[in-house]
């Protein structure tokens, strides 16, 4: 998340997009069309509901990279640019909403915008003090990150809505004194230190990836033992349908999210992350979920020295800039309203493999779009009304969400 902010500029950005369309082939994941690079329509509503359509969904949470870094022309995320990219469709304006990392993956699970801790990344692992709540489901609090009882999450709303959830964390569990035992807790050190927020030999799991610690209502809950698991769990889960979660929520170690270049002498970097993808993208698409009625995205959290934002992104109660805490730097790298432009992927049976949809879309609208295909409703920033959730633009008709 600290790294050297890099500018990207968009002439370069959109001749990436350009050259990148032309390596777009077919996917047995989809329906062979007599055009491989299919331009998607303006957003639009949902399809229609129907008895069939989506119901498995696999989010996996890579770090740092913007968009031409990810996709472009250049990328050195092979993988994922050049055997990923052509079987899904691309999400090109595709957005973070916040530096640095935590402030997105609250977003993706609570439609809650950070406050200056959470921007921090949360070093210090504390409750928020005397928080209340604000207007569009925000909590407002100066200091601390755990969200209060009251705050509601997804997987709230999916554990009363009898539907399965999971987070998978990638070393999570190990046994190197970072974790305090229960679902990834950090253990803390002086004035409650988060001691997992390096790597160190052996041991890159990270609590600031894992976003279900951030909200009480999951720690204080018997779901947070059960559902927020290591990430080896996973291929057990996908041996059949009924043991494949609705709701999987997917995070790599350090080594392998593209966050280090180096990782206490373990592979990193992106040919580590492509390895990494590799490896659990082959297991959940072969899976039976997912062939049947599964979709896969993959997103970057935030977008190096990018500040971006789409969508009238709100600011929330807590702070003028969501991209990060110094007003000037931030408006210099692009506003400092948000995470700036990722770029996103979508593989399913429901999507036309190489399409590009430039249709803009950020975090929030990846919740609105999840809540939408399990049918509840929409939490914090995931309501704006002018927020577009994924449409016909990404799903085929034959996804039926509604």
């Amino acid at each position: 998340m600290r790294k050297m902010f890099r500018v990207f500029a968009a002439v370069a950005a959109l001749a990436s997009a350009v050259a990148l369309a032309s390596c777009a082939t077919s996917s047995p994941l989809a329906p062979t069309l007599a055009s491989p690079i299919p331009t998607a329509p303006a957003p639009g509503t949902s399809p229609a509901a129907s008895a069939s359509g989506i119901h498995h969904v696999f989010v996996i949470v890579l770090e740092n990279a913007p968009y031409a870094e990810s996709y472009g022309l250049h990328s050195k995320y092979r993988y994922l640019a050049q055997t990923l990219r052509p079987q899904g469709t691309l999400l090109s304006q595709y957005y973070a909403t916040a530096h640095y990392s935590l402030g997105n993956y609250l977003a993706i699970i609570g439609g809650v915008a950070p406050n200056k801790e959470i921007q921090l990344d949360c070093g210090n692992y504390q409750a928020m003090v005397n928080p209340t709540n604000a207007a569009d489901g925000q909590v407002s609090a100066r200091s601390g990150c755990i969200f209060p009882e009251q705050t509601p999450t997804l997987a709230g709303q999916l554990t009363a809505a009898n539907l399965s959830w999971k987070g998978y964390m990638e070393d999570m569990g190990n046994v190197s004194g970072r974790e305090q035992g229960t679902c990834g807790v950090p253990s803390l050190g002086n004035a409650s230190a988060d001691l997992t927020q390096k790597a160190v030999a052996g041991d890159a799991y990270a609590a600031r990836h894992n976003p279900f610690l951030y909200f009480d209502s999951v720690v204080n809950s018997p779901t947070c033992i059960t559902n927020v698991v290591p990430l080896s769990q996973l291929t057990k889960d996908l041996g059949s349908i009924e043991s494949t979660p609705n709701f999987s929520f997917i995070s790599p170690s350090l080594c392998n999210d593209g966050h280090d270049d180096s990782c206490q002498g373990q592979p990193a970097g992106p040919a580590a992350e492509d390895a990494w993808l590799k490896t659990w993208v082959t297991q959940i698409t072969q899976s039976a979920a997912f062939r049947t009625d599964g979709a896969l995205i993959i997103v970057n959290d935030e977008a190096s020295g990018d500040s971006s934002a789409c969508c009238s992104e709100p600011s929330g109660p807590n702070i003028a800039y969501p991209g990060g805490t110094d007003a000037a730097l931030m408006q210099a790298a692009g506003g400092g309203k948000g995470g700036g432009r990722t770029g996103a992927l979508v593989l399913s049976p429901f999507v036309v493999p190489g399409a590009v949809s430039a249709v803009p879309y950020n975090h929030y609208s990846l919740l609105r779009t999840v809540e939408d295909i399990f049918g509840v409703s929409h939490l914090g920033y995931a309501g704006q009304p002018e927020l577009h959730p994924f449409g016909t633009d990404v799903w085929t008709a034959a996804a039926h969400i509604g």
